[in-house]
């Protein structure tokens, strides 16, 4: 079984050791690429004011954060939600840095980046030299992000989750889980605490692309080079000696 957290942030700017704090925290449980229905969200205290270009990107105000804990309050919960995850992120050099500062100073596990996933290099890798934000990627792949007014961490993993499945190649149809099984499977996952949450899993019809053998070529190079045995390959390669 592959577990993977498909998780965002949202900041109060660009640098935690210069006073930047987090202020969002947002993820989605994937189980051999299939969404659970599982999900973390949670809001931080920053004990600090938030700056207006930062408050323009995601419409937190200080006045409105400081009603809820403090990240020391809540960071047990959010490993105990991870647990020993693979992280996928957007840019995830960021996300990451954020988090592992804030757990650093607690004295609490930092993440490694032979678990992390970086979707943004994955799409440079896929389209070079085209425009790989996340709202482009949507786009492309028919994602509706029209509720994407601002930045949400949670509601960013969540589109974050169903560009990932696509610029892996798409969900194959021996894959996908009935309704009844997707409920099952989010109902024995243990959950972290209060701001994890089940929701039923929508069903959608498995999408087929057709690659050019020189963007199979590129992807099974990316594979090979920056992700450490991942199973999906394996399955490929083996499938194709039959």
């Amino acid at each position: 079984m592959v577990r993977e957290i498909v998780f965002d942030t949202e900041t109060t700017g660009f640098d935690p050791e210069n006073g930047d704090k987090l202020v969002e925290i947002g993820a989605v449980e994937l189980i051999n690429h299939i969404p659970t229905g599982v999900t973390y969200h949670q809001y931080i205290n920053p004990q600090r004011e938030v700056p207006e270009d930062a408050f323009k990107v995601h419409g937190l105000s200080y006045d409105y954060l400081k009603q809820f804990p403090t990240f020391d309050k809540i960071v047990d919960e959010w490993l105990d939600f991870v647990g020993d995850g693979v992280l996928v992120a957007h840019n995830a050099s960021f996300d990451i840095k954020f988090v592992n500062y804030e757990q650093k100073l607690l004295g609490k596990t930092q993440f490694t980046w032979d678990r992390v996933v970086d979707t943004l290099e994955i799409a440079k890798t896929l389209f070079p030299g085209a425009r790989v934000n996340l709202d482009a990627l949507c786009k492309r792949y028919n994602v509706d992000n029209t509720d994407r007014t601002l930045h949400g961490a949670l509601l960013d993993a969540q589109l974050l989750a169903q560009v990932y499945l696509e610029l892996l190649g798409g969900r194959e149809p021996s894959l996908l889980l009935d309704k009844k099984k997707s409920a099952q499977t989010a109902a024995n996952v243990m959950t972290a605490g209060e701001n994890v949450q089940k929701s039923e899993k929508k069903f959608r019809e498995p999408r087929i692309f057709a690659l050019s053998e020189e963007d199979e070529a590129k992807h099974r190079e990316f594979l090979e080079k920056k992700i450490k045995n991942p199973i999906w390959l394996a399955e490929t390669t083996e499938a194709d000696k039959q």
